[in-house]
């Protein structure tokens, strides 16, 4: 009867501490509260409680003597651990009861362990554990040796077991606490505006930016959708915002609505995430009002070099013409080697030019007008003419290999033209002295498809496509220095011709650019 009444009791006991720790989930309370109950329910005068992480290092601790919380450091708490008792039962993962701890080495002995002070002790250690994990260790001390028992160390193993869950459960809180936290701060105190709305679009929470910014206070943004915010590319993110799914981020330009009536250039960048299990998406808007001005002056400063150079450059070409029809030339090597630098000097001006006048041309839309059958290997060869002087300096070996009985091409003669020159420009640029040049040209159904490989460094793979764009430019000490609008001309020629064009090879092992033309019958 008795041990009926005591087991009733111990459950009554574990029942009532498990309601009590489901109480909280405050790691510091939980902590308080495990170490209180553990001590009061197996007559114990003091204990401690360490909490590990997954490695198994101290994170946070609870000491109670006589009733009163102790400070400590997690210095203090490792050194606990490399050397007493606490650290064997961690390593072991196995309860121990110490009858005196005189008697025990695992028991690091103190100064208040001294016989003239509170002498011997009694001790109980325990694991406790959380889904096979450890998550913290459990110590509480008598000040009378033979005080704890076989039954108290199967009572306060029943008390880990519950307490190990609790200190778990209240790390994970912890941990999601200051995840939510972290969030929070960077959501505020971001520099960028941001929104995260319903997946219909219904604005759900903005940050102090995006208040600052559309001039509308925090608790009006939530009436709005973000539809009405900015101008959405549908084409990018679905008729009912269908294509933001999974981990897909969509990046497309818009301009986002601000305080004042004006309207911000912005980089959107928009994506679906789930906050607290519930799917939603979030939008950033990136001021790009500073690029959009500078591309603007770029767009000023092309239109004044190609405008403002025209007519002088023609005065000089003119002037070429007239001194090559007065001056002896062909008799004397000295004037004619300086008379073809001016002339070499003004016709790549003029193609600059040219270029230029076409990128803005292209841009608009306007059709090529002057198509004509055209033999490829004559525009190859002009275009080796032009760059000959760079190829003699560089002493680079040019291979041709053009297939034999070619089709002529339908294109623009003068525009193609320009094209082969300029790659031809970059590829002897690219290539060191004594290095290899080599163009090939090829029938592939009914497209021509034209290559031209150099033996230089090389581009990166993720550098393919950006080099094609206006002012761009690969960077670094062995890269030339340029506009960055050869490229960008070259794909506008060839695609307003149906072509399209590509660049190819391996770091360090050259390049290969390639773009294909209609052939004469094709087009015609």
């Amino acid at each position: 009867m008795i041990s009926q009444d005591r087991t009733r009791s111990s459950l009554e006991l574990l029942l009532s501490i498990s309601r009590e720790l489901a109480t909280t989930l405050d790691m510091h309370t939980v902590l308080a509260r495990v170490l209180e109950l553990s001590i009061a329910n197996v007559g114990a005068e003091r204990g401690s409680l360490i909490v590990l992480d997954a490695n198994l290092q101290p994170v946070d601790a609870a000491i109670l003597v006589e009733g009163r919380l102790l400070p400590h450091t997690v210095e203090q708490l490792r050194d606990t651990l490399s050397h007493g008792l606490a650290g064997w039962v961690m390593r072991n993962r196995a309860a121990v009861l110490v009858p005196d701890t005189r008697q025990d080495e695992r028991w690091v002995r103190r100064e208040d362990d001294m016989d003239e002070r509170t002498g011997a002790k009694s001790a109980l250690c325990l694991p406790l554990l959380a889904r096979e994990q450890i998550v913290g260790v459990l110590t509480v001390v008598h000040p009378v040796p033979g005080q704890f028992n076989e039954e108290h160390l199967a009572l306060l193993g029943a008390i880990s077991d519950i307490s190990g869950m609790a200190v778990h459960n209240a790390q994970l809180y912890s941990s999601l606490e200051n995840a939510h936290r972290r969030y929070h701060e960077l959501f505020e105190d971001s520099i960028d505006p941001i929104f995260l709305t319903a997946l219909n679009g219904q604005v759900l929470e903005a940050n102090r930016q995006a208040a600052n910014v559309t001039g509308h206070p925090p608790a009006n943004l939530s009436k709005h959708n973000i539809k009405d915010l900015h101008a959405v590319r549908w084409e990018h993110v679905g008729g009912g915002f269908e294509r933001l799914a999974g981990n897909l981020t969509v990046r497309y330009e818009s301009e986002l609505k601000v305080r004042g009536g004006g309207k911000l250039p912005v980089d959107v960048y928009a994506r679906r995430v789930e906050i607290e299990g519930a799917p939603c998406l979030q939008w950033i808007f990136r001021d790009i009002s500073e690029r959009k001005d500078l591309d603007s002056l770029r767009e000023d400063l092309s239109a004044m070099i190609y405008h403002d150079l025209r007519s002088p450059l023609a005065n000089m070409i003119s002037s070429l013409d007239i001194l090559a029809s007065l001056l002896p030339i062909e008799e004397n090597d000295s004037l004619k080697s300086v008379f073809q630098i001016a002339t070499r000097s003004t016709e790549r001006m003029q193609r600059l030019i040219s270029s230029l006048l076409d990128i803005n041309r292209l841009e608009a839309g306007q059709p090529i007008a002057n198509r004509a059958a055209v033999i490829v290997a004559n525009l190859v060869e002009d275009g080796l003419d032009a760059v000959a002087p760079m190829l003699e300096n560089k002493h680079l070996t040019v291979t041709r290999e053009l297939e034999p009985n070619l089709p002529p091409a339908f294109v623009d003669a003068d525009m193609i033209r320009r094209v082969v020159i300029n790659l031809l420009d970059n590829a002897s640029k690219f290539t060191p002295m004594n290095g290899r040049l080599r163009v090939t040209a090829r029938l592939v159904g009914e497209w021509i498809e034209v290559g031209i490989s150099d033996s230089g460094p090389g581009i990166p793979p993720e550098a393919r496509e950006a080099i094609f764009n206006k002012f761009a430019r690969l960077q670094g000490e062995r890269m030339p220095k340029g506009l960055g609008l050869g490229l960008a001309f070259c794909r506008l020629a060839v695609q307003s011709h149906g072509g399209k064009i590509w660049v190819e090879g391996e770091p360090e092992h050259g390049s290969r650019f390639l773009f294909t033309l209609p052939v004469s019958k094709t087009a015609a």
